[in-house]
C-alpha cells in the first residue's frame, strides 16, 4: 500500500492527522487515491445518515453588501450589479411555497446590508419560527455582534452559516479589504457556537494564492472548531472583480477536499454547492458520491435569482422552486440516493 493509503487509512482511524500529514496528502493526489478516499467517505456517510440526503430551501434575501471582498460578485464596488431586497411578505411567500414543498429548513442567505437592522430581522426571524414551529431556520448574513446574534437566536433562528474562507490571516488579507480580518471571522464562529447555534463554516477551494499549507489549516482550524456543518466549494471568478481573470478552482480538488471533511468529521452535515453543479453538469451527484449529504435548491423568486450572482455562469437561475425540488430528488435517485423531508439536525454535537 502506498504512502497516501496510509495516511487515508490513518485519518479514517484517528480522525485528524498533523499540519505536515494534510499537506503530504493534499499534495499526493491522486485519481486511485481519490477513489480510495471516496469510497471511505461514502461509507462513513452511510454509518451516521444512510442514504438520505437532506434539503435546505435557500432564500436569498438580499444582494446589497457593505463588504468589497475581491472575489465576490456582489461586492459593494460592483456597480453593475442591479441590486435587490426582499420584503418580509415576500420572504414569508417563499417560505410557503417551500414548506408545501417538503422543505423543513429555511436558508436566509444575504449579503451584510445594513437596512436588515437587529429589530428587522428578528421581526423575520420570529414570524417565520411561529409559523413553522416544525421548521429549522438557518442564517447566512455575516459578521455581527455577539449580542446581535444572541438576539437572532432567542428569535427562533437556530442554525448559521457563516464560511471563514481561510484560516491563513495572510491569505485572508490577499481576498479581503482591509476592514475584514481572519481573527474577527473566526471569533464570530467562536461566538455562534457559544450561544448554542448548529454552527456551519467552510472555505473556497482554488481560491488565489491558496496553497496546500492553507488548505491544511483550514482542516487543523475545522477538527479545533468541531462545527455541525462544513460548505465548501470551488472558486469561480465573477467578471466584475478584480481576480476576474483568476484560474477558478477544480472539482477534483474541491471533491477530494470533501471527502477529507467527511472522514475527519464524519457527523457533520456536509452540503454539495450549488458552486459544483456550475462547474460540472454532473458536479452535486459527485459531491454526494465523495461523501456530502446536503442540497439546497432555490426557493428565492425567480425575477431576483439571476442578481444574486457571486460567482459567474451560476445555475438555476430560471427554474421554479418546484423544478428545483423534483430535478435535485430525481439526480439524487439516481445515485441510489434519496431527498428527505425533515429538518435533518446534525448528528455532530
Amino acid at each position: 500500500m502506498d504512502n497516501m493509503k496510509i495516511l487515508i487509512d490513518k485519518l479514517a482511524r484517528a480522525h485528524t492527522l498533523s499540519k505536515d500529514e494534510w499537506v503530504q496528502l493534499i499534495r499526493g493526489r491522486t485519481k486511485e487515491n481519490s477513489e480510495y478516499l471516496f469510497l471511505l467517505a461514502r461509507k462513513f456517510r452511510e454509518k451516521y445518515y444512510g442514504h438520505d440526503i437532506y434539503i435546505r430551501g435557500l432564500i436569498e434575501f438580499t444582494n446589497y453588501c457593505k463588504n468589497d471582498c475581491l472575489y465576490c460578485g456582489i461586492r459593494r464596488s460592483n456597480k453593475n450589479a442591479r441590486r435587490y431586497r426582499l420584503k418580509k411578505e415576500e420572504i414569508l411567500s417563499c417560505c410557503r411555497t417551500g414548506y408545501a414543498l417538503g422543505f423543513r429548513t429555511f436558508v436566509l442567505q444575504g449579503g451584510e446590508d445594513g437596512y436588515y437592522t437587529d429589530e428587522v430581522m428578528e421581526d423575520i426571524v420570529s414570524t417565520i419560527h411561529s409559523s413553522y414551529p416544525d421548521c429549522a431556520i438557518t442564517l447566512s448574513i455575516g459578521e455581527r455582534s455577539l449580542e446581535s446574534y444572541q438576539r437572532l437566536f432567542d428569535a427562533g433562528a437556530s442554525r448559521y452559516l457563516l464560511r471563514h474562507e481561510t484560516f491563513d490571516a495572510s491569505h485572508y488579507a490577499r481576498l479581503h479589504p482591509a476592514a475584514l480580518s481572519a481573527a474577527n471571522r473566526q471569533k464570530c464562529l467562536w461566538d455562534l457556537k457559544e450561544i448554542g447555534y448548529q454552527v456551519g463554516t467552510g472555505f473556497m477551494v482554488g481560491s488565489p494564492f491558496q496553497t496546500p499549507e492553507n488548505l491544511a489549516d483550514d482542516m487543523l482550524f475545522l477538527k479545533r472548531l468541531d462545527p455541525h456543518m462544513v460548505g465548501i466549494g470551488p472558486f469561480i471568478p465573477h467578471q466584475e472583480t478584480p481576480f476576474a481573470r483568476e484560474q477558478a478552482g477544480t472539482l477534483s480538488l474541491t471533491l477530494f477536499m470533501l471527502a477529507l471533511i467527511r472522514v475527519m468529521l464524519p457527523k457533520v452535515l456536509l452540503p454539495a454547492t450549488t458552486a459544483l453543479g456550475t462547474i460540472a453538469p454532473d458536479g452535486r451527484e459527485q459531491g454526494i458520491l465523495a461523501g456530502a449529504n446536503v442540497v439546497m435548491p432555490n426557493l428565492s423568486p425567480q425575477d431576483v435569482r439571476k442578481d444574486y450572482l457571486l460567482y459567474d455562469n451560476k445555475i438555476c437561475t430560471g427554474d421554479e422552486a418546484a423544478e428545483c425540488r423534483q430535478c435535485l430528488e430525481r439526480r439524487m435517485n439516481s445515485i441510489g440516493c434519496r431527498t428527505v423531508v425533515a429538518r435533518g439536525d446534525s448528528l455532530n454535537i
